[in-house]
């Protein structure tokens, strides 16, 4: 993914565009997310601000937490009564266009949508060619690390190969002090798993690769054995990783403490950082993913999510649904020619992926955490969007965690994730 889209494309007038119609009665529709209340309170007051404009139009916005939000999608999203608008991983909606649970964007978006947005970041948020939504955030990962710990450890510099990171990992562990040097995740598919294949990319391997599981090569092999090495000498915890989407639970806690030194982490967390460090927040730097010794550079996994319309809503609530979306992803909704919809990320430290609002927050993108996530950008690898892609996902997940635990060896893992993806894939496709 490069940032010299940033040039390339001309920044489009608005998604706004789209015409402006009464209705004869009140239309009522329904936003489902998993953000936090007071990012919640943010998208509330967009679509207040939507509704001074479009008065016949009520948004009401409803949260769950994200472990919920695609069963709550596909449970209720077949009903004319389920949610008419849903923000979701682009990872889930090969599956969900195939069940025919979200609708098509209307010419007019996706016309817009295709001029003022990255093509990858369009082609993520397409299936079969066609358009399904509006992309929102994209998110990178990068190697976060404790500035005080490194001085400590007399380490100068972060790591950029992993033999680097590898006597990092051992300088900054100290059993004594319950400090782990490198800090891995269970108990979150994406959590687990992100930071893994971003190893693996820049070890000049893939997750998939022209559709099949790539996981039995020899740079997973390599990442796999990575994973061992570190659980084995002791710089990696697994008791100290639990996490999960919404409050990253002790995998946060340990790093916020100062018990871990290191972390593959991706640019979102940057206000649950803020706010468990405080003042110390500016002991965090950020730096490239280390390269492997079959890569080539560093390269880090990139996902997006997109706003997707419920297929199964009336006439009227799609149509309102789509010129809310229009509205709130449009230069004309936030400050400073910058989007409402961006706005509101930005207020998480995600970053947003249309053209027009990386201009417009370039001043804040330029800070010293986000800016080492935007520098990752030209070369990250987008996280593969197959169908079966949450049940591959969640395979790996378990069996990386299987591996923390030291129930398997790397060479087993790599064998056993390599066989269940490739029936789950395999499965997925029939």
């Amino acid at each position: 993914m490069s940032l010299a889209w940033i040039s390339k494309l001309a920044l489009a007038a608005g998604l706004a565009a789209l015409p402006a119609t009464g209705w004869a009665q009140s239309v009522n529709i329904s936003y489902l997310t998993h953000w936090s209340p007071e990012t919640v309170a943010l998208l509330e007051a967009a679509a207040k601000d939507f509704s001074k404009e479009h008065p016949d139009v009520a948004v009401t916005v409803r949260a769950v937490p994200f472990g919920d939000l695609l069963t709550t999608l596909r449970s209720q999203g077949g009903s004319s009564d389920g949610p008419t608008i849903g923000g979701i991983y682009d990872l889930w909606l090969p599956e969900l266009a195939r069940d025919k649970l979200v609708a098509p964007a209307p010419d007019a978006v996706a016309s817009e949508v295709k001029s003022a947005w990255p093509a990858g970041v369009v082609s993520a948020a397409s299936v079969g060619g066609t358009l399904y939504g509006i992309p929102n955030e994209i998110d990178v990962y990068a190697l976060n690390y404790n500035k005080e710990l490194f001085k400590e450890a007399g380490i100068a510099a972060p790591p950029k190969t992993w033999a680097e990171f590898k006597d990092a990992a051992a300088k900054l562990t100290n059993k004594d002090k319950g400090q782990q040097g490198f800090g891995m995740i269970n108990s979150w598919a994406a959590g687990v798993v992100h930071p893994f294949a971003s190893l693996l990319v820049s070890n000049g391997g893939n997750l998939v690769k022209d559709g099949k599981p790539a996981l039995d090569s020899s740079q997973a092999g390599e990442t796999f054995a990575l994973y061992e090495d570190l659980i084995k000498s002791g710089a990696s915890n697994p008791a100290m990783a639990t996490a999960d989407a919404n409050t990253t639970g002790p995998f946060l806690d340990n790093f916020v403490s100062g018990k871990t030194g290191m972390i593959i982490m991706a640019n979102w967390w940057e206000s649950a950082l803020k706010t468990g460090m405080g003042d110390k927040f500016s002991q965090v730097a950020t730096a490239p993913i280390p390269v492997g010794p079959s890569g080539d550079k560093p390269h880090s996994i990139s996902y997006s999510w997109m706003t997707v319309v419920n297929a199964k809503a009336g006439a009227a609530e799609q149509k309102a649904a789509w010129e809310f979306l229009a509205w709130l992803n449009s230069p004309k909704s936030g400050k400073n020619g910058a989007s409402a919809m961006s706005d509101i990320l930005m207020s998480m430290g995600i970053l947003p992926s249309r053209s027009s609002d990386i201009e417009a927050h370039k001043d804040k993108l330029g800070s010293e955490f986000l800016s080492g996530y935007v520098s990752v950008l030209a070369d990250a690898r987008p996280f593969p969007v197959v169908l079966g892609g949450q049940e591959f996902s969640e395979s790996l997940q378990q069996t990386l965690e299987a591996l923390q635990y030291g129930q398997v060896s790397a060479k087993d893992a790599q064998a056993n994730a390599q066989a269940d993806a490739t029936s789950i894939l395999e499965r997925a496709a029939k």
